[in-house]
Protein backbone atom coordinates (compact mmCIF):
# COMPACT_ATOMS: atom_id res chain seq x y z
CA UNK A 1 0.00 0.00 0.00
CA UNK A 2 1.02 3.58 -0.56
CA UNK A 3 1.92 5.77 2.39
CA UNK A 4 0.46 9.28 2.05
CA UNK A 5 1.54 12.26 4.13
CA UNK A 6 -0.87 15.21 3.99
CA UNK A 7 0.56 18.57 5.06
CA UNK A 8 -2.22 21.14 5.58
CA UNK A 9 -1.63 24.61 4.18
CA UNK A 10 -4.12 26.17 6.62
CA UNK A 11 -6.40 25.18 9.47
CA UNK A 12 -8.60 22.09 9.00
CA UNK A 13 -12.29 21.65 9.74
CA UNK A 14 -13.60 18.22 10.80
CA UNK A 15 -16.99 18.76 12.41
CA UNK A 16 -19.13 16.04 13.87
CA UNK A 17 -22.88 15.52 13.67
CA UNK A 18 -23.82 18.11 16.30
CA UNK A 19 -25.85 21.11 15.09
CA UNK A 20 -23.97 24.27 14.23
CA UNK A 21 -25.60 27.60 14.96
CA UNK A 22 -26.70 29.88 17.76
CA UNK A 23 -24.76 29.12 20.92
CA UNK A 24 -23.44 25.83 19.50
CA UNK A 25 -20.01 26.29 17.98
CA UNK A 26 -19.01 24.10 15.10
CA UNK A 27 -16.96 21.35 16.72
CA UNK A 28 -14.47 21.07 13.87
CA UNK A 29 -11.20 20.64 15.77
CA UNK A 30 -11.52 16.89 16.40
CA UNK A 31 -9.19 14.36 14.81
CA UNK A 32 -10.82 13.16 11.55
CA UNK A 33 -12.48 9.77 11.20
CA UNK A 34 -11.30 7.37 8.46
CA UNK A 35 -14.35 8.26 6.34
CA UNK A 36 -13.06 11.82 5.89
CA UNK A 37 -9.79 11.01 4.15
CA UNK A 38 -11.39 8.17 2.18
CA UNK A 39 -13.99 10.58 0.79
CA UNK A 40 -11.25 13.11 -0.01
CA UNK A 41 -9.33 10.56 -2.08
CA UNK A 42 -12.47 9.31 -3.80
CA UNK A 43 -13.44 12.86 -4.83
CA UNK A 44 -9.89 13.59 -5.98
CA UNK A 45 -9.94 10.50 -8.21
CA UNK A 46 -13.10 11.74 -9.93
CA UNK A 47 -11.63 15.21 -10.47
CA UNK A 48 -8.31 13.87 -11.76
CA UNK A 49 -9.57 12.50 -15.07
CA UNK A 50 -8.39 8.98 -14.20
CA UNK A 51 -11.90 7.58 -14.63
CA UNK A 52 -10.93 6.23 -18.05
CA UNK A 53 -8.43 3.91 -16.34
CA UNK A 54 -10.93 2.64 -13.77
CA UNK A 55 -13.26 -0.28 -14.39
CA UNK A 56 -17.01 0.11 -13.87
CA UNK A 57 -18.73 -1.56 -10.95
CA UNK A 58 -22.12 -2.42 -12.40
CA UNK A 59 -25.10 -4.26 -11.06
CA UNK A 60 -28.51 -4.75 -12.66
CA UNK A 61 -31.49 -4.78 -10.36
CA UNK A 62 -34.82 -6.27 -11.43
CA UNK A 63 -36.71 -3.90 -9.12
CA UNK A 64 -34.80 -0.69 -9.81
CA UNK A 65 -32.26 1.18 -11.93
CA UNK A 66 -28.86 -0.24 -12.69
CA UNK A 67 -25.79 1.04 -10.89
CA UNK A 68 -22.61 2.08 -12.64
CA UNK A 69 -19.91 3.41 -10.32
CA UNK A 70 -16.15 3.77 -10.41
CA UNK A 71 -13.22 3.66 -7.98
CA UNK A 72 -15.01 1.10 -5.83
CA UNK A 73 -11.70 -0.69 -5.33
CA UNK A 74 -10.30 2.22 -3.29
CA UNK A 75 -9.20 1.07 0.18
CA UNK A 76 -7.68 3.32 2.83
CA UNK A 77 -6.49 3.20 6.44
CA UNK A 78 -5.93 6.16 8.73
CA UNK A 79 -5.38 9.02 9.22
CA UNK A 80 -2.83 8.94 12.02
CA UNK A 81 -0.58 11.76 13.33
CA UNK A 82 2.90 11.62 11.80
CA UNK A 83 5.93 13.60 12.97
CA UNK A 84 8.26 14.30 10.05
CA UNK A 85 10.92 16.08 12.09
CA UNK A 86 14.26 14.35 12.43
CA UNK A 87 15.85 11.55 10.45
CA UNK A 88 12.70 9.49 9.92
CA UNK A 89 8.95 9.91 10.16
CA UNK A 90 7.36 8.71 13.40
CA UNK A 91 3.77 7.45 13.23
CA UNK A 92 1.49 7.67 16.25
CA UNK A 93 -1.56 5.58 17.09
CA UNK A 94 -4.31 5.80 19.75
CA UNK A 95 -3.25 4.53 23.16
CA UNK A 96 -4.70 1.14 24.25
CA UNK A 97 -7.28 1.61 26.97
CA UNK A 98 -5.75 -1.00 29.25
CA UNK A 99 -2.44 0.87 29.49
CA UNK A 100 -1.63 3.13 32.40
CA UNK A 101 0.26 6.21 31.22
CA UNK A 102 -0.57 8.44 34.18
CA UNK A 103 3.10 8.33 35.13
CA UNK A 104 4.91 9.54 32.03
CA UNK A 105 8.34 8.32 31.09
CA UNK A 106 10.93 10.53 32.76
CA UNK A 107 13.52 12.50 30.79
CA UNK A 108 16.15 9.78 31.08
CA UNK A 109 13.84 7.10 29.77
CA UNK A 110 12.71 9.36 26.95
CA UNK A 111 16.30 9.93 25.88
CA UNK A 112 17.37 6.30 26.12
CA UNK A 113 14.11 4.88 24.80
CA UNK A 114 13.91 2.49 27.74
CA UNK A 115 11.12 2.11 30.23
CA UNK A 116 8.22 -0.05 31.27
CA UNK A 117 4.52 0.30 30.59
CA UNK A 118 1.92 -0.71 33.17
CA UNK A 119 -1.32 -2.30 32.03
CA UNK A 120 -4.66 -2.97 33.62
CA UNK A 121 -5.42 -6.56 34.55
CA UNK A 122 -8.13 -9.11 33.90
CA UNK A 123 -8.94 -11.07 37.07
CA UNK A 124 -8.91 -14.86 37.01
CA UNK A 125 -12.47 -14.94 38.37
CA UNK A 126 -15.40 -12.69 37.42
CA UNK A 127 -16.03 -9.54 39.42
CA UNK A 128 -19.31 -9.08 41.25
CA UNK A 129 -21.30 -6.26 42.77
CA UNK A 130 -20.35 -2.69 41.85
CA UNK A 131 -16.98 -3.67 40.35
CA UNK A 132 -18.48 -4.12 36.89
CA UNK A 133 -21.14 -2.32 34.86
CA UNK A 134 -21.80 -5.46 32.79
CA UNK A 135 -24.38 -8.10 33.82
CA UNK A 136 -22.17 -10.72 32.12
CA UNK A 137 -18.78 -11.96 33.37
CA UNK A 138 -16.93 -9.72 30.92
CA UNK A 139 -14.88 -7.43 33.11
CA UNK A 140 -11.51 -5.71 33.37
CA UNK A 141 -10.15 -4.55 36.70
CA UNK A 142 -7.74 -1.68 37.27
CA UNK A 143 -5.02 -2.51 39.76
CA UNK A 144 -3.47 0.95 39.37
CA UNK A 145 -4.30 3.61 42.00
CA UNK A 146 -6.65 6.30 40.65
CA UNK A 147 -5.16 9.60 39.52
CA UNK A 148 -6.33 12.84 37.97
CA UNK A 149 -3.39 12.96 35.55
CA UNK A 150 -4.46 12.74 31.91
CA UNK A 151 -2.58 10.00 30.03
CA UNK A 152 -1.02 10.61 26.65
CA UNK A 153 -3.56 9.86 23.93
CA UNK A 154 -1.08 8.82 21.22
CA UNK A 155 1.70 6.24 21.21
CA UNK A 156 4.52 5.78 18.73
CA UNK A 157 5.11 2.49 16.96
CA UNK A 158 7.99 1.73 19.30
CA UNK A 159 5.83 2.28 22.39
CA UNK A 160 3.16 0.02 20.94
CA UNK A 161 5.69 -2.72 20.17
CA UNK A 162 7.06 -2.49 23.71
CA UNK A 163 3.51 -2.78 25.06
CA UNK A 164 2.87 -5.84 22.84
CA UNK A 165 6.25 -7.41 23.55
CA UNK A 166 7.31 -7.55 19.90
CA UNK A 167 10.51 -6.74 18.06
CA UNK A 168 11.22 -3.38 16.49
CA UNK A 169 11.83 -2.47 12.84
CA UNK A 170 14.96 -0.46 13.66
CA UNK A 171 16.57 1.50 16.48
CA UNK A 172 14.62 4.67 15.71
CA UNK A 173 11.27 2.86 15.61
CA UNK A 174 12.10 1.29 18.98
CA UNK A 175 12.11 4.62 20.83
CA UNK A 176 9.30 5.26 23.28
CA UNK A 177 7.33 8.37 22.37
CA UNK A 178 3.97 9.43 23.82
CA UNK A 179 2.06 12.54 22.77
CA UNK A 180 -1.00 14.47 23.80
CA UNK A 181 -3.22 16.32 21.34
CA UNK A 182 -1.75 19.64 22.47
CA UNK A 183 1.76 18.43 21.59
CA UNK A 184 1.09 18.56 17.83
CA UNK A 185 -2.15 20.51 17.31
CA UNK A 186 -4.02 23.58 18.45
CA UNK A 187 -7.70 24.47 18.45
CA UNK A 188 -8.56 27.87 16.98
CA UNK A 189 -11.92 29.64 17.24
CA UNK A 190 -13.12 31.82 14.37
CA UNK A 191 -16.22 33.84 13.50
CA UNK A 192 -17.78 33.48 10.06
CA UNK A 193 -20.69 34.90 8.07
CA UNK A 194 -23.45 32.53 7.04
CA UNK A 195 -23.91 31.91 3.31
CA UNK A 196 -27.30 31.35 1.73
CA UNK A 197 -27.33 27.89 0.12
CA UNK A 198 -29.58 29.02 -2.75
CA UNK A 199 -27.79 32.16 -3.92
CA UNK A 200 -24.29 31.41 -2.57
CA UNK A 201 -24.09 34.92 -1.11
CA UNK A 202 -24.20 36.44 2.38
CA UNK A 203 -26.81 38.73 3.84
CA UNK A 204 -29.67 37.30 1.78
CA UNK A 205 -32.38 34.69 2.20
CA UNK A 206 -32.06 32.42 5.21
CA UNK A 207 -28.54 33.72 5.87
CA UNK A 208 -29.56 37.36 6.33
CA UNK A 209 -27.96 38.79 9.47
CA UNK A 210 -26.48 35.47 10.59
CA UNK A 211 -22.97 34.76 11.81
CA UNK A 212 -21.49 31.62 13.30
CA UNK A 213 -18.55 30.51 15.42
CA UNK A 214 -16.47 27.43 14.71
CA UNK A 215 -13.42 25.62 16.03
CA UNK A 216 -10.63 24.62 13.65
CA UNK A 217 -7.71 22.21 13.92
CA UNK A 218 -4.23 23.58 13.25
CA UNK A 219 -1.36 21.12 13.03
CA UNK A 220 2.02 22.37 14.15
CA UNK A 221 5.06 22.50 11.90
CA UNK A 222 6.52 19.09 11.19
CA UNK A 223 3.25 17.21 11.71
CA UNK A 224 1.16 15.59 8.98
CA UNK A 225 -1.90 13.43 8.47
CA UNK A 226 -0.63 9.96 7.58
CA UNK A 227 -2.72 7.33 5.82
CA UNK A 228 -2.44 4.27 3.61
CA UNK A 229 -4.30 3.95 0.32
CA UNK A 230 -4.43 1.90 -2.86
CA UNK A 231 -6.77 0.93 -5.69
CA UNK A 232 -7.11 -2.41 -7.45
CA UNK A 233 -8.49 -1.44 -10.85
CA UNK A 234 -8.90 -4.20 -13.42
CA UNK A 235 -6.72 -3.66 -16.48
CA UNK A 236 -8.35 -6.17 -18.80
CA UNK A 237 -5.41 -8.54 -18.42
CA UNK A 238 -6.08 -11.68 -16.42
CA UNK A 239 -5.31 -11.16 -12.73
CA UNK A 240 -3.54 -7.81 -13.14
CA UNK A 241 -4.55 -4.75 -11.10
CA UNK A 242 -3.71 -1.05 -11.44
CA UNK A 243 -2.99 1.26 -8.49
CA UNK A 244 -4.05 4.82 -9.36
CA UNK A 245 -2.89 6.50 -6.14
CA UNK A 246 0.71 7.23 -7.26
CA UNK A 247 -0.59 8.80 -10.50
CA UNK A 248 -3.16 10.82 -8.58
CA UNK A 249 -0.64 12.34 -6.16
CA UNK A 250 2.00 12.88 -8.86
CA UNK A 251 -0.43 14.77 -11.10
CA UNK A 252 -2.17 16.89 -8.46
CA UNK A 253 0.07 16.86 -5.37
CA UNK A 254 -2.87 18.41 -3.49
CA UNK A 255 -6.03 17.14 -1.81
CA UNK A 256 -9.14 18.89 -0.50
CA UNK A 257 -9.81 17.37 2.91
CA UNK A 258 -12.71 17.77 5.35
CA UNK A 259 -15.29 20.51 5.68
CA UNK A 260 -14.92 23.82 3.83
CA UNK A 261 -12.61 22.04 1.35
CA UNK A 262 -9.32 22.78 3.12
CA UNK A 263 -6.17 22.23 1.06
CA UNK A 264 -3.42 19.74 1.93
CA UNK A 265 -0.19 19.04 0.08
CA UNK A 266 0.16 15.30 -0.55
CA UNK A 267 3.34 13.27 -0.62
CA UNK A 268 3.19 9.64 -1.76
CA UNK A 269 5.69 6.95 -0.78
CA UNK A 270 5.02 3.53 -2.32
CA UNK A 271 5.21 1.03 0.50
CA UNK A 272 7.70 -1.60 -0.62
CA UNK A 273 8.77 -2.46 2.92
CA UNK A 274 6.94 -3.11 6.19
CA UNK A 275 4.17 -0.65 7.00
CA UNK A 276 4.85 1.57 10.06
CA UNK A 277 2.01 -0.06 12.03
CA UNK A 278 2.44 -2.00 15.29
CA UNK A 279 3.12 -5.55 14.18
CA UNK A 280 1.91 -7.47 17.23
CA UNK A 281 2.78 -11.06 17.92
CA UNK A 282 3.12 -13.44 14.99
CA UNK A 283 3.74 -17.15 14.66
CA UNK A 284 3.11 -19.58 17.50
CA UNK A 285 1.80 -18.09 20.73
CA UNK A 286 3.32 -18.74 24.12
CA UNK A 287 1.82 -21.13 26.65
CA UNK A 288 0.37 -18.49 28.98
CA UNK A 289 -2.70 -20.10 30.54
CA UNK A 290 -5.85 -19.09 32.36
CA UNK A 291 -8.05 -21.25 34.57
CA UNK A 292 -11.39 -20.80 32.88
CA UNK A 293 -14.28 -19.41 34.91
CA UNK A 294 -16.44 -22.46 34.11
CA UNK A 295 -13.89 -25.12 34.99
CA UNK A 296 -10.26 -26.05 35.28
CA UNK A 297 -9.34 -26.46 31.60
CA UNK A 298 -6.23 -24.34 30.86
CA UNK A 299 -6.54 -21.80 28.07
CA UNK A 300 -4.18 -19.93 25.78
CA UNK A 301 -4.69 -16.17 25.93
CA UNK A 302 -4.94 -13.61 23.12
CA UNK A 303 -5.98 -9.97 23.23
CA UNK A 304 -6.98 -7.81 20.29
CA UNK A 305 -6.51 -4.01 20.43
CA UNK A 306 -8.17 -1.66 17.94
CA UNK A 307 -5.92 0.75 16.05
CA UNK A 308 -8.94 2.36 14.35
CA UNK A 309 -12.66 2.49 15.24
CA UNK A 310 -14.94 -0.43 14.37
CA UNK A 311 -18.68 -0.56 13.67
CA UNK A 312 -20.78 -3.55 14.74
CA UNK A 313 -24.43 -2.82 13.83
CA UNK A 314 -27.44 -4.49 15.32
CA UNK A 315 -28.74 -7.40 13.22
CA UNK A 316 -32.46 -8.14 13.25
CA UNK A 317 -33.83 -11.65 12.95
CA UNK A 318 -34.86 -12.68 9.44
CA UNK A 319 -35.18 -15.91 7.50
CA UNK A 320 -31.55 -15.57 6.46
CA UNK A 321 -29.90 -13.98 9.52
CA UNK A 322 -29.55 -14.61 13.24
CA UNK A 323 -30.25 -11.64 15.53
CA UNK A 324 -27.25 -9.90 17.10
CA UNK A 325 -27.14 -6.94 19.48
CA UNK A 326 -24.01 -5.41 17.90
CA UNK A 327 -22.81 -2.20 19.53
CA UNK A 328 -19.70 -3.04 21.58
CA UNK A 329 -19.99 -6.77 20.78
CA UNK A 330 -18.36 -7.75 17.45
CA UNK A 331 -20.67 -9.36 14.92
CA UNK A 332 -18.29 -12.33 14.72
CA UNK A 333 -18.80 -13.13 18.41
CA UNK A 334 -21.77 -15.33 19.31
CA UNK A 335 -24.45 -13.28 21.04
CA UNK A 336 -25.13 -15.58 23.99
CA UNK A 337 -23.57 -16.56 27.30
CA UNK A 338 -20.71 -18.44 25.61
CA UNK A 339 -19.44 -15.53 23.48
CA UNK A 340 -17.79 -18.04 21.16
CA UNK A 341 -15.76 -16.80 18.20
CA UNK A 342 -17.52 -17.36 14.86
CA UNK A 343 -14.50 -16.63 12.66
CA UNK A 344 -13.12 -19.49 10.62
CA UNK A 345 -9.48 -20.44 10.66
CA UNK A 346 -7.57 -18.70 7.83
CA UNK A 347 -6.92 -20.78 4.72
CA UNK A 348 -4.39 -20.40 1.90
CA UNK A 349 -5.54 -17.91 -0.79
CA UNK A 350 -7.15 -19.06 -3.99
CA UNK A 351 -4.94 -19.55 -7.04
CA UNK A 352 -7.23 -18.86 -10.03
CA UNK A 353 -5.28 -21.11 -12.37
CA UNK A 354 -5.56 -24.13 -10.05
CA UNK A 355 -8.91 -23.73 -8.29
CA UNK A 356 -12.35 -22.58 -9.36
CA UNK A 357 -14.27 -19.97 -7.41
CA UNK A 358 -16.89 -22.54 -6.41
CA UNK A 359 -14.26 -24.90 -5.02
CA UNK A 360 -12.63 -22.06 -3.10
CA UNK A 361 -15.95 -21.04 -1.51
CA UNK A 362 -16.66 -24.65 -0.61
CA UNK A 363 -13.24 -24.87 1.05
CA UNK A 364 -14.11 -21.82 3.16
CA UNK A 365 -17.48 -23.25 4.18
CA UNK A 366 -15.86 -26.52 5.27
CA UNK A 367 -13.31 -24.74 7.44
CA UNK A 368 -14.19 -25.05 11.16
CA UNK A 369 -14.57 -22.05 13.43
CA UNK A 370 -11.73 -21.10 15.76
CA UNK A 371 -11.94 -22.74 19.20
CA UNK A 372 -11.92 -19.52 21.24
CA UNK A 373 -14.29 -17.28 23.12
CA UNK A 374 -14.42 -13.73 24.47
CA UNK A 375 -13.85 -13.53 28.23
CA UNK A 376 -13.41 -9.80 28.83
CA UNK A 377 -13.63 -6.44 27.08
CA UNK A 378 -12.56 -2.88 27.77
CA UNK A 379 -14.46 -0.50 25.48
CA UNK A 380 -14.43 3.29 25.38
CA UNK A 381 -17.30 5.69 24.74
CA UNK A 382 -18.94 5.18 21.33
CA UNK A 383 -18.09 7.48 18.43
CA UNK A 384 -20.94 8.72 16.21
CA UNK A 385 -20.16 8.14 12.53
CA UNK A 386 -22.36 9.95 10.05
CA UNK A 387 -22.15 12.00 6.88
CA UNK A 388 -24.04 14.01 4.30
CA UNK A 389 -25.08 13.07 0.80
CA UNK A 390 -25.58 15.61 -1.99
CA UNK A 391 -27.92 13.22 -3.75
CA UNK A 392 -27.71 11.77 -7.23
CA UNK A 393 -27.78 14.05 -10.30
CA UNK A 394 -30.00 13.30 -13.26
CA UNK A 395 -28.05 10.34 -14.56
CA UNK A 396 -29.98 7.31 -15.85
CA UNK A 397 -26.96 5.06 -15.19
CA UNK A 398 -26.72 6.00 -11.51
CA UNK A 399 -28.73 4.62 -8.64
CA UNK A 400 -31.12 7.25 -7.24
CA UNK A 401 -30.16 8.61 -3.81
CA UNK A 402 -31.82 11.41 -1.91
CA UNK A 403 -29.82 14.32 -0.57
CA UNK A 404 -29.54 14.62 3.19
CA UNK A 405 -27.92 13.13 6.24
CA UNK A 406 -26.62 9.57 6.07
CA UNK A 407 -27.44 6.95 8.67
CA UNK A 408 -25.65 7.44 11.98
CA UNK A 409 -23.65 4.54 13.41
CA UNK A 410 -22.01 4.25 16.82
CA UNK A 411 -18.46 2.95 16.50
CA UNK A 412 -16.25 1.27 19.09
CA UNK A 413 -13.34 3.73 19.55
CA UNK A 414 -9.72 2.95 18.76
CA UNK A 415 -7.77 1.65 21.76
CA UNK A 416 -10.55 -0.68 22.90
CA UNK A 417 -9.33 -4.11 23.99
CA UNK A 418 -10.95 -7.55 23.64
CA UNK A 419 -9.61 -10.51 25.63
CA UNK A 420 -9.94 -14.09 24.37
CA UNK A 421 -9.29 -17.56 25.78
CA UNK A 422 -8.39 -20.23 23.21
CA UNK A 423 -8.58 -23.99 23.71
CA UNK A 424 -5.20 -24.74 22.13
CA UNK A 425 -2.03 -22.99 21.05
CA UNK A 426 -3.01 -23.64 17.42
CA UNK A 427 -6.37 -21.95 18.02
CA UNK A 428 -4.58 -18.94 19.54
CA UNK A 429 -2.33 -18.72 16.48
CA UNK A 430 -5.33 -18.98 14.15
CA UNK A 431 -7.24 -16.29 16.06
CA UNK A 432 -4.27 -13.91 15.94
CA UNK A 433 -3.93 -14.49 12.19
CA UNK A 434 -7.65 -13.77 11.74
CA UNK A 435 -7.57 -10.55 13.80
CA UNK A 436 -4.13 -9.01 13.15
CA UNK A 437 -4.22 -6.37 10.44
CA UNK A 438 -1.39 -8.19 8.62
CA UNK A 439 -3.03 -11.62 8.84
CA UNK A 440 -0.07 -13.20 10.57
CA UNK A 441 2.44 -12.18 7.91
CA UNK A 442 5.52 -10.98 9.80
CA UNK A 443 6.68 -8.88 6.85
CA UNK A 444 3.70 -6.56 7.39
CA UNK A 445 3.58 -5.13 3.88
CA UNK A 446 -0.17 -5.52 3.29
CA UNK A 447 -3.30 -4.82 5.32
CA UNK A 448 -5.23 -8.10 5.11
CA UNK A 449 -7.82 -7.92 7.90
CA UNK A 450 -10.35 -5.20 8.69
CA UNK A 451 -12.64 -6.67 11.32
CA UNK A 452 -15.31 -3.97 11.30
CA UNK A 453 -18.70 -5.18 10.04
CA UNK A 454 -19.21 -1.89 8.18
CA UNK A 455 -16.82 0.49 6.40
CA UNK A 456 -13.81 -1.78 6.60
CA UNK A 457 -12.65 -0.60 3.17
CA UNK A 458 -12.54 2.96 4.56
CA UNK A 459 -10.14 2.02 7.35
CA UNK A 460 -12.41 0.84 10.18
CA UNK A 461 -11.60 -2.30 12.17
CA UNK A 462 -7.79 -2.39 12.06
CA UNK A 463 -6.40 -4.22 15.07
CA UNK A 464 -3.28 -5.87 16.45
CA UNK A 465 -2.88 -8.87 18.76
CA UNK A 466 -0.81 -9.70 21.80
CA UNK A 467 -1.00 -11.95 24.85
CA UNK A 468 -2.25 -11.18 28.33
CA UNK A 469 -1.85 -12.65 31.80
CA UNK A 470 -4.67 -12.67 34.35
CA UNK A 471 -4.16 -11.26 37.82
CA UNK A 472 -4.50 -14.10 40.33
CA UNK A 473 -5.83 -12.07 43.24
CA UNK A 474 -8.78 -9.81 43.89
CA UNK A 475 -8.25 -6.21 42.77
CA UNK A 476 -7.86 -3.57 45.46
CA UNK A 477 -9.57 -0.71 43.58
CA UNK A 478 -11.57 -2.32 40.75
CA UNK A 479 -13.23 -0.34 37.98
CA UNK A 480 -14.80 -1.62 34.80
Amino acid sequence: MNQLLLAPTDVLFFRDGRPMGGSSSGQGAAWPLPTVTNAALHSALWRSGLATQAHTHGRDRPDGPSRAERFGSLTTAGPFPVCTQGDAATWFFPRPLDADCATELDATKKQTGKGSLNTLSVPASPLTGTASSSPLPLTVASLVPPTKDTPAAWWSEGTWNTYLGTTQRNDFAARLFTKRDADFSDREAMIGIAIDSTTGTTGQGNAAGKIYSAHYLRLRDGWNLGLFAETQEKTGKHGERLDLIPSLVTDQNQLLVGGQQRLCTANCQPASARLPLPIGLTGKFSTAKLIDIEGSQPKHLVKWVLLSPAIFPQILATDQSVPHTGGWLPSWIKDDSTHAVLLRAPIPPRVPADESREDYRARIQNQPTIAARLVAALVGKPLPVTGWSLGTPDNPEAEARDAGAKSTHLAVPAGSVYYFACDTADAATQLAAALNWHGGDATGTTIRNRRSTLLGEKGFGLGVCGTWTPHPGAPTSPSA
